[in-house]
């Protein structure tokens, strides 16, 4: 390549095709006779010579129609030559792609709220994620309107991950647990469900993950008892897409994680953990290393080899921003131990590894130690342990949707929760 391929259109066209006849020649040269191959190439090498001198374009466009006379003659025409093209450009696109996401940022969905309120899990008016009743009845005023408009829906939803569900019974009868289907999917999204009631068949469009649980149609894996009336309300709530980032799955090639790091790992390994939970992706933040002594504080801060953290510590300023008196979920609380955990009315073992504030745990070399932010609502290190570093994915990059505030919550849309 030379000065004239900045500034002519016919050297820039002559290249290309040079390129292009070149890369036939190539793929066909176990096939062709070595006159073909000779012919060919000394036509290649003419055009090229012409086209890195100073002769005129119109010497260039004529070599250019020699070398496609000879081609025409002596290579092998390839069957429908415009789709093989289009295939193979898509195959690039693909290759590229997956190696991208491979190598360099892979998408990642919140599936839960153990991050909250830094990053939110798929979350939904009634809430049914915490036990007991919910605070609403869906057959009752749920407390939103239904939008009566497609397109206002559509906007919500692509904007602010917003979406609303409607069913209503169309027989009386319970809900048949025979005839629960699973999600039907579309590339990576839900498109629908089916299910049931009184022999009926239902169906709810575009279901979030576990969307029957989250309608207290299902409850920790069982099937209510519920029996339904023909017109009553099935479902009838909104539910709030969780955030969907890039992890970043670069830099951790060239440094070690940093304390304070929102990461990405595989559970697979993790014994403490229930099998069917292993080999999963989590995201928590990175609180400790190997070879520290962690210890958590009644008054919710870590000690880490006997150095307390607070808002001033990087990447923990609004982990110790609390003022509330006692831990609150779904808000910045610092940390809980067991004891902690209690006296905020959670006294179900949320933290057997920091049982008291005195109660120490070593992290094992090469290992790492998590917390989600939500510190009433996580299940992490706490519970379960630590886990080798290799198991590291990569660390929070860039939220890419929703884009829009949700329901009174900030925009997390951006750079800012790493």
């Amino acid at each position: 390549m030379n000065f004239r391929w900045f500034i002519s259109r016919t050297v820039r066209d002559a290249t290309h095709m040079h390129k292009h006849v070149w890369k036939l020649l190539n793929a066909q040269r176990d096939l062709l006779s070595a006159e073909a191959i000779q012919n060919v190439q000394k036509s290649m090498d003419e055009l090229r010579a012409a086209s890195r001198s100073a002769v005129a374009a119109s010497a260039i466009k004529e070599k250019m129609k020699g070398l496609e006379d000879v081609a025409n003659k002596w290579l092998k025409p390839y069957p429908n030559p415009g789709l093989r093209e289009n295939v193979e450009v898509l195959l690039v696109a693909i290759a590229v792609a997956m190696g991208i996401r491979t190598f360099i940022a892979q998408p990642f969905k919140i599936p839960t709220g153990s991050m909250q309120p830094t990053l939110y899990g798929v979350t939904s008016v009634p809430d049914y994620s915490k036990p007991g009743p919910p605070a609403e009845d869906p057959a009752l005023a749920p407390g939103f309107e239904i939008p009566n408009s497609w397109v206002t829906e559509m906007f919500l939803y692509w904007y602010r991950g917003i979406r609303f569900h409607h069913v209503v019974a169309k027989a009386d009868g319970p809900l048949d647990p025979g005839n629960l289907d699973v999600p039907k999917r579309f590339l990576l999204f839900n498109r629908s469900q089916d299910f049931s009631i009184g022999g009926v068949p239902h169906s709810v469009s575009f279901p979030p993950d576990k969307l029957l649980e989250r309608a207290g149609l299902i409850s920790r894996g069982v099937l209510s008892h519920r029996v339904f009336k023909a017109g009553e309300d099935v479902i009838r709530m909104k539910t709030i897409s969780g955030d969907h980032l890039f992890v970043d799955r670069i830099t951790y090639n060239f440094r070690r994680p940093r304390r304070g790091e929102i990461i990405v790992f595989d559970t697979t390994g993790i014994t403490a953990m229930p099998s069917e939970q292993q080999g999963q992706y989590y995201i928590k933040r990175l609180v400790a290393l190997g070879g520290e002594r962690v210890r958590i504080g009644n008054d919710r801060h870590l000690i880490i080899d006997g150095e307390r953290l607070d808002a001033s510590t990087p990447h923990f300023e609004k982990i110790y921003s609390f003022t509330n008196s006692s831990a609150a979920d779904s808000q910045f609380s610092g940390h809980v131990n067991d004891v902690t955990a209690r006296e905020s009315g959670h006294g179900f073992g949320l933290a057997p590894n920091f049982s008291d504030e005195n109660k120490e745990f070593t992290v094992p070399p090469g290992h790492c130690l998590v917390m989600g932010d939500n510190t009433l609502n996580s299940y992490d290190s706490r519970g379960w342990g630590s886990f080798p570093r290799d198991n590291v994915i990569g660390r929070s990059w860039f939220v890419y949707w929703p884009i829009g505030r949700q329901d009174g919550r900030e925009s997390r849309w951006g750079w800012g929760k790493r």
